[in-house]
């Protein structure tokens, strides 16, 4: 089915919908294309208040509206990341821009791939996805599903194709100031060694393997110790273009936390990070207080 078919189509489902068809609003939404009516025409509608969260469309059928509106008190422009599941099948992904549909996430180019898909929108607009059921004879289980953040373009660039870089300019070393607010706002914030770095050209991306020596915050549990050897360690996610090597040295990492993965931000070495924070500290200029043990 051509996109403008299934744009025409969606459409003019959606001119059928009934008024009372909106789920309860959540982060999350589970659905099953079984449960609605063999001969309704009407699209079911999902409303999503949360920055982010995940939708699971259970042997999809027809079409679903799913509109994303969180509570956000910055009228800053925005990033809507979705990150298909591995094994998305069932359906295409469109976003209302103007009255028409763009292909976001085609389902035969989703099975398998990794890729964060990411486009902009304006507050207060409402963001509108359609998710539109692909053509299937038989029963056979498909589940169309995906998770989405939404982020301030003050902490994530414009997406690069289908990849997702986080930080405008993701591989300039941070200055001063960039440093000192890293270790405040970052999800997490670890001392520890590069341990191997692992490549994978095909995605554009990089895995810090790092061996942790100690772990003044992290957002979730990304960073853990290993049983056998006692040793905390965690990987860390970064764009391919920054070269990032394998070396001897005492660092923090500071990053961000996204679709469940650490990606890298700040990464001085200890050493020159103590400095800076020192000469801080005696102007009265640091953001927050850091706690060295």
């Amino acid at each position: 089915m051509s996109p403008g078919l299934a744009a025409r189509l969606v459409v003019a489902l959606l001119a059928l919908s009934a008024p009372g068809s909106c789920a309860a609003d959540r982060c999350s939404w589970k659905g099953s294309g079984l449960s609605r009516e063999p001969r309704s025409r009407t699209v079911e509608q999902v409303h999503l208040r949360c920055t982010e969260g995940s939708l699971e469309w259970l042997y999809p059928a027809l079409a679903l509206r799913v509109v994303l509106e969180p509570n956000l008190s910055s009228n800053q422009h925005t990033i809507i990341c979705i990150k298909p599941a591995h094994d998305f099948q069932g359906a295409s992904i469109y976003v209302e821009r103007a009255g028409k549909l763009h292909l976001v996430v085609s389902e035969a180019k989703a099975v398998g791939l990794h890729h964060v898909s990411c486009f902009s929108t304006h507050p207060p607009q409402r963001v509108a996805l359609f998710l539109q059921a692909s053509p299937q004879r038989d029963i056979s289980r498909r589940t169309a599903s995906f998770q989405y953040e939404m982020l301030s373009n003050q902490s994530v660039a414009r997406p690069d194709g289908q990849q997702m870089a986080l930080v405008e300019d993701m591989c300039r070393p941070c200055d001063n100031t960039e440093l000192l607010m890293a270790i405040c706002s970052s999800d997490f914030v670890v001392r520890g060694a590069i341990q191997k770095v692992s490549h994978d050209p095909e995605n554009h991306m990089s895995w810090v393997d790092v061996s942790v020596w100690k772990v003044y915050r992290q957002k979730t549990s990304i960073f853990r110790q290993e049983e056998a050897t006692g040793e905390w360690r965690g990987p860390i996610k970064t764009l391919l273009q920054c070269k990032v090597k394998e070396g001897a040295g005492d660092f923090l990492f500071t990053g961000n936390e996204h679709f469940g993965e650490a990606w890298l931000g700040c990464a001085p070495r200890f050493k020159d990070f103590s400095s800076v924070y020192q000469a801080a500290q005696e102007r009265g200029i640091n953001p927050c207080e850091f706690q060295f043990s």
